[in-house]
């Protein structure tokens, strides 16, 4: 038996004992996206009554949490969430969800500088010869939260895909506290979400921006799923991925022949991203196969490092922009919808990148509950909304009805432009609500 089969033997606990360490106070990193803890999950909902202050932090949920069952109203343990998701918002009906705000790229320096974890529990794929233990599809910050938790609790899942990496992407059986055996567990799928005409409108007409070579980054939602299977079906040779979020999208790129990363100017061949999400086609793609690169997201995301990349083109959703052309991507008004995520990093990166674009796209308009329409180029930012991308950063903003080009632009020749791209129902008001606010010439 190998020195660190016998470490891992005697690491090895139930549960129940692992979550015992848990003591009043505690900050614990927790879930992130598909890391989720199906067997730790439910043996902590039994400790939280008992328990006081308990901090919780948590980004893109992916499955329900039982502790949240156990502590409906946050009585014993506060929710911080990194990024919010159906299930955040819903958790947010009957306690505080309280948002971190964040710059992606700077997410592993907060957890070593600002928010060090007492406790970090994380699932990972069985432990190699060597006592490594793979982080699977998710990367981003749980390297840092490794080099400064006090405690660290595994969960070993038999189904957890194994990545390559990059670095950053293991945990070393010699720093783990506790090994928690949690068998098979599928890891939580995220399906499509539905493409509409408007969505595939916009698709199309950043697809005739492409050109062969450029370098992807590519959000979530609708629209960037359009765009995905469009890039699939097209005659575009040598894309590239350097992107945060690996999607089902791009294994559809990479299967029909669009993406080789041949002209990429480093991780040269490889697919690079910190976490991925979406069905078990993805996570089959990506388990054992050395055309992916997982890092953490100070790599993924670093302006210096992902602009070394010549065209890397950013593709991006967004809620709102205002007529000097601040974006507002992640809350309607002053409700929290999502979160920044790497969406100022990424706009910055495709500037900074030589020949790189930066597209931040969205419908014309949404429809409310009541079924009013409503325009999202308005004059001025809905009260409370987030900038999330300040107005000298944001290049291209794409709607159904165009493309416009803000940079170097003055505020006139912003208002002009993106009126020009609103639904025509909507143009002439803002164009008073312009004059008004003396925008126009």
């Amino acid at each position: 038996m190998s020195k660190w089969i016998q470490e891992y033997q005697s690491k090895l606990v139930s549960p129940e004992k692992a979550v015992s360490v848990v003591k009043n106070g505690d900050w614990i990193q927790y879930t992130f996206a598909a890391n989720t803890l199906p067997v730790l999950d439910p043996a902590f909902a039994k400790r939280i009554p008992e328990l006081q202050d308990i901090v919780i932090v948590n980004g893109i949920s992916t499955r329900p949490h039982a502790i949240h069952k156990a502590d409906p109203t946050g009585v014993h343990s506060t929710w911080n969430s990194t990024h919010l998701t159906a299930l955040d918002r819903m958790y947010a009906k009957t306690r505080r969800v309280h948002y971190g705000p964040l710059k992606y790229s700077e997410a592993p320096r907060y957890v070593r500088e600002n928010c060090p974890p007492d406790i970090l529990m994380i699932q990972v794929a069985p432990m190699d010869k060597h006592g490594y233990f793979n982080m699977g599809p998710t990367i981003t910050h749980f390297r840092a939260a490794a080099d400064m938790a006090k405690t660290i609790i595994v969960e070993v899942n038999e189904s957890m895909p194994y990545a390559h990496g990059g670095y950053g992407n293991n945990l070393h059986i010699s720093e783990v506290t506790y090994v928690v055996e949690g068998g098979h567990n599928e890891l939580p799928q995220i399906g499509e979400e539905e493409t509409t005409e408007v969505d595939k409108k916009i698709a199309e007409f950043i697809l005739k921006e492409l050109r062969d070579g450029d370098c992807l980054q590519l959000g979530i939602g609708g629209m960037p799923n359009a765009l995905g299977k469009m890039i699939a079906q097209s005659d575009l040779k040598d894309l590239g991925i350097h992107t945060e979020m690996l999607c089902d999208s791009m294994v559809d790129m990479v299967e029909s022949g669009r993406v080789t990363g041949r002209r990429k100017q480093i991780d040269q061949g490889r697919m690079v991203y910190t976490f991925a999400a979406g069905s078990q086609k993805l996570y089959d793609f990506i388990d054992n196969n050395p055309a992916c690169a997982g890092y953490p997201a100070d790599y993924t995301n670093d302006r210096k490092i992902a602009s070394q990349n010549d065209n890397v083109v950013s593709i991006n959703n967004c809620i709102e922009i205002d007529l000097t052309g601040q974006v507002c991507s992640e809350s309607k008004g002053s409700r929290m919808i999502s979160g920044s995520g790497g969406q100022l990093d990424f706009a910055d990166i495709a500037y900074n990148s030589r020949g790189g674009r930066g597209f931040l796209c969205m419908s014309s308009t949404y429809t409310d509950s009541k079924g009013k329409v409503h325009s999202r180029i308005n004059p001025l930012l809905t009260l409370g909304a987030v900038v999330t991308v300040t107005r000298p950063v944001v290049q291209y903003v794409v709607t159904e009805y165009g493309i416009v080009n803000l940079k170097g632009q003055p505020i006139w020749e912003r208002a002009e432009r993106l009126i020009s791209i609103a639904h025509p129902d909507f143009r002439d008001e803002l164009i008073r609500e312009a004059q008004k606010l003396d925008l126009m010439r």
